[in-house]
């Protein structure tokens, strides 16, 4: 099975999950820490220390989004459903408007002062 070492907040490893979902490859993600210090794990699977990197089962090593999606397209036929895939995507991306929500008004600042004391100048 495929290795994904990649990180959730990481754009290009978002690219790569989502090429996957599409072409219904199967593959197991392995987070990797942001802290370059901190990848001994991936540098002891891999070699590498740049994510998104797919590790493949005959051990291959592939590094980077551009290097992972050229390597999918080439060994993976797109299927029907991908399209489908990519509607959705879109769809959740799209800026949804904001709810018309009624604002409660505060009462005035004048209607909450005290009445002025007698003798007060």
């Amino acid at each position: 099975m495929l290795e994904l070492h990649q990180a959730e907040w990481c754009p290009s490893s978002h690219r790569v999950r989502e090429r996957l979902t599409e072409l219904g490859v199967d593959y197991v993600a392995r987070q990797v820490p942001v802290a370059r210090e901190a990848r001994d794990v991936l540098r002891r699977a891999t070699g590498a220390e740049t994510i998104p990197t797919l590790l493949l089962e005959d051990g291959t090593v592939v590094v980077g989004a551009e290097a992972i999606i050229a390597f999918l397209e080439e060994r993976f036929e797109e299927p029907v459903e991908a399209a489908a895939h990519r509607l959705q995507a879109a769809k959740l991306r799209r800026p949804r408007p904001r709810s018309r929500r009624r604002e409660t008004r505060r009462p005035q600042a004048a209607a909450r002062r005290r009445p002025a004391r007698a003798g007060r100048v």
